[in-house]
């Protein structure tokens, strides 16, 4: 089956059950869906161990099986006809004082681990736009924050702890491992199925946010980098339309000699209520605004925890490109405003540094990634994203792992340089493809 066929839409939301349950047997919804309700999974087979033996036992007794996380990817990357399995349980939080690491079970979302962490002292050197997402998940898929210096959320992993495709566990870290570790991270489920991961941790800090409305995107030809070097962490949105960014949020660390921020940013103006992304939402949802200062974890995120993220019911898209090529990419992408403006909730433009994780999306590039949350109309994008695709071609664009995409195999794998190591390192794990799928089999296989 297509890839692109799995598409399904609806509202039913994922259940809880018990290792091992067979969700329609107990006369539950048969339709499992992702988190925007745009995706349904093609089994009710799943499992959900509450234990690394659990686990095991799982693996071994499925032909075929593949790991579920938070449910925010909104393609088949976790999807399986046969099995699933949702660790979402195991979530322990064990800190390393001396070494400065935490270890989570693959349960742990964003969210449950920074309080946590925070009030021993520490804190992650970044997260993405929103806390509710599992680490494991996030790191499977190169998922990203934001800023000039800062690497994806992978980059902070010094070691991971899966059962691979006999039953075995198999544990990795950055000083015994390396280069394997490097292959090993953003791993999309290929190797095994993530019990633990470890991952760096700093000393807290504090983080102020403020945010400008309508920055020219002329002002981006010569001063992108000045742009998005405002603050530790900055992100533009716009609409695509009147040839500006509606919005740029700046978040600066008060730990740090940032940039000063006036009343107007390069021809943006301050805003002086809290603001939404999408025009229109409240803001209820979002992070503190207005300068005032905060704990990293409650302004990083674009989104509160105990709130619904974004639009809720949506799609997402995303590609990255080398940050050299960001003002022509963006100016190219403008060219598709009246097509692309319609079905649009709001577009994010942000940077990634460069990392050297074998399957990362900013692999050995610093990255400007180009990010589309849509309407939920499927005919419509799908109709469009071939477009985009064809103006961001020239700029050798990588599509999020876990978003939508109509990208072509042969043209996907051709932007991976250690894609041929990290083929051989899942077949040292799963020698007979039992965690391979019709996403893998088709993006990566595929010619």
């Amino acid at each position: 089956m297509d890839k692109r066929e799995f598409l399904k839409v609806s509202g039913v939301a994922l259940t809880g059950s018990m290792v091992p349950r067979v969700l329609h047997a107990l006369g539950e919804p048969e339709e499992r869906t992702n988190w925007s309700g745009n995706y349904t999974y093609s089994t009710n087979n799943l499992f959900q161990p509450t234990t690394v033996e659990e686990t095991q036992k799982v693996v071994r007794k499925c032909a075929h099986l593949r790991a579920l996380g938070s449910r925010h990817s909104f393609n088949g990357i976790a999807d399986s006809t046969q099995n699933q399995i949702a660790p979402e349980t195991m979530k322990s939080i064990n800190l390393d004082r001396a070494a400065e690491t935490v270890t989570v079970g693959a349960g742990v979302r964003y969210g449950d681990l920074a309080p946590v962490i925070d009030a021993k002292g520490f804190a992650l050197h970044n997260l993405a736009s929103l806390p509710h997402i599992s680490v494991a998940g996030a790191i499977a898929t190169a998922t990203h924050g934001s800023g000039l210096h800062n690497g994806n959320l992978a980059t902070a992993v010094s070691g991971i702890e899966f059962v691979a495709a006999d039953g075995q566990v198999v544990r990795l870290s950055r000083e015994k491992d390396g280069d394997e570790l490097k292959g090993a991270s953003v791993h999309l489920g290929a190797l095994g199925v993530l019990t633990r991961v470890t991952l760096d941790l700093q000393p807290t800090y504090r983080v102020a946010q403020t945010v400008y409305l309508d920055l020219p995107f002329s002002v981006l030809e010569h001063h992108l980098e000045d742009v998005f070097g405002a603050g530790y962490s900055v992100s533009l949105f716009t609409d695509w339309q009147k040839g500006r960014a509606t919005q740029v949020w700046i978040k600066q660390r008060t730990d740090r000699k940032e940039p000063a921020l006036e009343k107007e940013f390069y021809g943006a103006k301050r805003a002086i209520t809290r603001m939404h992304p999408i025009t229109g939402h409240p803001a209820d949802a979002c992070t503190e605004q207005l300068g005032v200062p905060g704990p990293w974890y409650e302004r990083l995120p674009h989104f509160r925890m105990n709130f619904t993220p974004s639009s809720g019911h949506e799609l997402q898209t995303e590609y990255l490109l080398p940050l050299e090529h960001g003002y022509p990419a963006i100016r190219a992408v403008e060219e598709l405003r009246d097509q692309i403006t319609p079905h649009l909730f709001v577009t994010e433009l942000r940077t990634i540094d460069a990392d050297d994780l074998w399957m990362s999306t900013a692999y050995q590039q610093r990255s400007l990634a180009i990010h589309f949350t849509w309407k939920p109309e499927w005919p419509a994008v799908r109709a469009i994203l071939p477009r985009i695709e064809a103006k961001l071609e020239p700029f050798k664009t990588r599509p999020h792992w876990a978003k939508l995409f109509t990208v072509a195999p042969g043209y996907l794998q051709a932007q991976y340089a250690r894609l041929a190591d990290f083929k051989a390192l899942a077949h040292q794990y799963d020698p007979d493809a039992k965690f391979r799928n019709e996403y893998l089999q088709s993006n990566l296989y595929a010619s």
